[in-house]
This record gives C-alpha cells, sequence and structure tokens, in this order.
C-alpha cells in the first residue's frame, strides 16, 4: 500500500503545426505546474490570456474532436495532448496555446509522447489522489448504439468495441491491459475520416488543416470520378479510380486495427478530463467524444459525492495486527482498547477496523433504549489507531505512551449503532518530529465517511 505521488513535467517544450479545423500555424507550449493544479489550458494569442480549465463540465462541443470552453473562449481538439499527459502519469501541467485548437499534428498523440520523455518527469510531494471504481458505472445512448461501461479493476485498463456504418471496415476491437503500454500500442494510432464525411465538413469551413499527413482517409463508398477528382484536387493528392475502394493515405496503417486504436486515445484523452487518475476497467462499445464526455461528467459527480474513498476491507485476509499484536504495542486495555485489528499499514497511513457490538459497555449509559458511540470515543479510536501507526516505527514500542495535544476540525457526519463495522483510516500529515505527529483521520462504515478530525499527539518514552 505505498502512496504514489503527484507528477509534472521537468521543463516546458513545444510543438508546432497546423489546426485541423483552422488551418492555422500554431504553437503550443506544455509546461510544468504546481502540485493540485490538474490540466490548464491557456490562449496565450487573446487579450488577458485566459485559462480554461480541462475538466469534463468545461467542454462545450463534441462534434468533431473535443472543444473546450470558457465565456467565448474556446480550444478544440485537445485530446491527443491530454491522452499523453494522463497515459504517462503527468497530473499537473499548463498548456499554453496560441490559436483556438492544438496542432493536429500527424493525427496521432506520438509526438506528444516523444517530446514529454525527451523533456523528462518529475515527481512532487503530494500524493496522487486515485479514484478506485468498486461498482459497475455505465453511460448508454439508445439512439446510437453507444456505451461505456467502468468495472473495478486493479488498474486502469480498456476495450474499446468499434462498428463503422461500412462493408470495408465493419467492427473491430483494441485493448489497452496496462497503461505502460500507450506509448507503443496506442500513441501512434492516427485520426481517420471516411471520405463520405469530407464534403460535409468542407461544406461547414472546417478540416482547412486536412490532409494526408495527419489522416487515415478511408474511401469505402463509391462516388462519381468527378466528385473523387474534385475532392483529391482538395487534398492534394492525385486524381485516383472511383471504382477502387481502401484507404488512400501515403503511409501504411501501422496496424490493422489502427482506426480502433485510435478511437482508444481519444477515449483516454476525455477522461483526462475526470480530473483524477483512475483504477478501473473501461469497456466502450461504438465510443465517440459525445458519450466519452457523458461518461466524464458522471465520473466527476460521482467523485464528488465520495472526495474521500473508504479503505477496501476484505474480512478473508487475515489482519496484519490482531488484538494481541495491539495490545503489545498500546497501553490501553478492556473497556478502552477500540481497536480490534490492522488490516493495512504503511510508512505513513494505516487502516483499522472496530466492530461495534451491542455488548459495548458504553452502551449501559449512552442510550440503552437507542444505543449511540459516543463520538468521542470514535475520535479516541481513531487517535489508537495512529498510535499504532507511529508506535510501529518504534524500537521498543511497549515503553511510549502517545497523549492528545489538540483535535481540530471535527465533523461527525451520521450516528454509529450496534452492528456497525467501524474502518479507520488515518493519515501522517508530516513527518514525526521531537515526539510529535499530527493526523488527519477519518471513520467509515461501508463507504459513507460517519466521522473526522485532525490530531496532534506526542509520544513519550516514560516507562
Amino acid at each position: 500500500m505505498e502512496m504514489s505521488k503527484q507528477n509534472t513535467l521537468k521543463g516546458s517544450f513545444a510543438l508546432c503545426g497546423k489546426g485541423l479545423h483552422t488551418g492555422l500555424n500554431l504553437t503550443i507550449t506544455f509546461n510544468p505546474a504546481n502540485e493540485n493544479t490538474g490540466y490548464k489550458i491557456q490562449r496565450i494569442d487573446l487579450e488577458g490570456q485566459p485559462i480554461i480549465d480541462a475538466i469534463a463540465e468545461n467542454v462545450v462541443d463534441t462534434q468533431r474532436g473535443t472543444v473546450l470552453g470558457k465565456g467565448d473562449v474556446r480550444v478544440s481538439t485537445v485530446e491527443h495532448g491530454l491522452a499523453a499527459l494522463y497515459a504517462l502519469g503527468i497530473d499537473n501541467c499548463l498548456i499554453q496555446v496560441n490559436g483556438p485548437e492544438f496542432p493536429i499534428l500527424d493525427g496521432s498523440a506520438a509526438q506528444y509522447i516523444e517530446k514529454i520523455r525527451e523533456i523528462g518527469i518529475v515527481e512532487q510531494n503530494a500524493p496522487k489522489d486515485f479514484y478506485i471504481i468498486r461498482h459497475k458505472i455505465e453511460v448508454k445512448d439508445k439512439e446510437s448504439g453507444s456505451c461505456i461501461t467502468i468495472l473495478p479493476d486493479e488498474e486502469f485498463s480498456l476495450t474499446a468495441m468499434c462498428s463503422f456504418d461500412s462493408k470495408f471496415i465493419n467492427s473491430q476491437f483494441a485493448t489497452l491491459d496496462k497503461i505502460e503500454d500507450f506509448a507503443t500500442e496506442i500513441a501512434p494510432a492516427r485520426t481517420f475520416v471516411f471520405v463520405r464525411d469530407i464534403e460535409p465538413l468542407l461544406k461547414a469551413n472546417l478540416i482547412k488543416g486536412g490532409d494526408m499527413d495527419n489522416a487515415i482517409v478511408i474511401y469505402e463508398r463509391q462516388t462519381t470520378q468527378e466528385r473523387l477528382d474534385q475532392l483529391a484536387d482538395f487534398l492534394h493528392v492525385p486524381h485516383l479510380d472511383a471504382t477502387k475502394l481502401g484507404y488512400i493515405q501515403h503511409k501504411p496503417l501501422v496496424w490493422e486495427n489502427e482506426c480502433t486504436r485510435h478511437k482508444l486515445l481519444d477515449i483516454i484523452g476525455d477522461m483526462a478530463l475526470i480530473g483524477k487518475p483512475i483504477k478501473g476497467r473501461i469497456i466502450a462499445t461504438r465510443p465517440g467524444h459525445t458519450i466519452n464526455n457523458k461518461f466524464a461528467r458522471l465520473m466527476r459527480k460521482e467523485i464528488r459525492k465520495h472526495e474521500i474513498q473508504a479503505p477496501i476491507y476484505n474480512c478473508n485476509e487475515a489482519p496484519l495486527m490482531d488484538v494481541n499484536r495491539i495490545r503489545e504495542l498500546l497501553p490501553h486495555r478492556y473497556p478502552m482498547q477500540l481497536v480490534d485489528k490492522v488490516i493495512a499499514l504503511g510508512p505513513s497511513s494505516i487502516v483499522g477496523v472496530k466492530n461495534v457490538t451491542s455488548n459495548e459497555p458504553f452502551f449501559q449509559g449512552h442510550f440503552p433504549q437507542e444505543p449511540v458511540m459516543p463520538g468521542v470515543l470514535q475520535i479516541e479510536a481513531m487517535a489508537q489507531c495512529g498510535g499504532l501507526l507511529v508506535l510501529n516505527t518504534l524500537e521498543e514500542p511497549e515503553r511510549w505512551s502517545t497523549y492528545f495535544m489538540k483535535i481540530d476540525d471535527v465533523k461527525f457526519r451520521q450516528k454509529v449503532v450496534p452492528g456497525d463495522t467501524l474502518l479507520f483510516k488515518v493519515d501522517l500529515l508530516a513527518p514525526v518530529r521531537h515526539g510529535v505527529s499530527s493526523m488527519k483521520g477519518y471513520v467509515f462504515v461501508g463507504d459513507k465517511v460517519v466521522s473526522e478530525a485532525t490530531f496532534t499527539a506526542q509520544i513519550v518514552k516514560n516507562k
């Protein structure tokens, strides 16, 4: 149970290229950012250089790529750059761009990955706060048949299943089991477009920067020679035989399922807008930016509901400390030994368990008709957990005692009654100095926080 830390870039790097939709020459710069900043995008070409938070609620359009907006400021085609940051474990980054979209580059995330690796990644002090999926969450769109499901899993992994309305390229799937493989297996997959979709895009005054170097073009429905010639002229490619269907591009496909791998890349870019790294397995059926964004918004709601996640308690696993070991470390005895076992222990955090039964001595006087566990005893139990965390690091723990110095920010959110199993999660807020330790503790029943407190204790060698 080792805490991982947040990361940012070691330095800044820039990439230049044209915008897919505007055709403008754009420069995008990725800069390091402080802990807990997340991803922010700054339009340095506009007055006041406004900054947009790269979060799901700020997505204003998903027709052709993901567009972030705030007021009348827009930045589009952000997904490939964000996917690279997210996949390489970068939590904090300020991205500056001198126009309304990220450059399309070669239509993939490969150049972003390359540049990030060149400049390097640096670890920061704040803990990386993973959101762990505990139960299935799903978003469906009946009309398009799109669906995104996330299931509990040890790590972040995903599978995309696409079915294209086309005989030429019908259904494909792609899987990324380990995010570490993103750079080789997913990042080089290029964006793609069907010939039948190009004309409407041109008419809508979009894809001014589209060419054969930044997309896979799929010609799979026969059109007239004349219309295909017009299109070829626009794309600056030689005329093609209108009777021959297939992929039209300079570079051959990297993989047979490159299009679906690219969809997977897009999903990761859109999941980056959740604002926290996730542990869970995503299964995406007919994904697209619209459903991806619905899902990312739902995940942000979920996370707000469970700001602090309860530890996982598996009663089949042997505890790290049982009641006898706890008795060796702590001086407390019946009826004041309030921790039954310890199930997780790291250098700076601990998880303990207490089963509350109707036989607790305090229920005799604390409302026998309607037994409620006193809040102060919940704090005491939390502190005992904290004591175990600190004492566990000492040479002769039985010679030390722990005393409260202060208790702050105490909140009682719901009552604790017989039959509840309490989970205590206590984290050190700073290394122990001169025998003084400050900690933050939470008490959970199920996945709800029932109480919390910050406390400072002193450990004294007095025996």
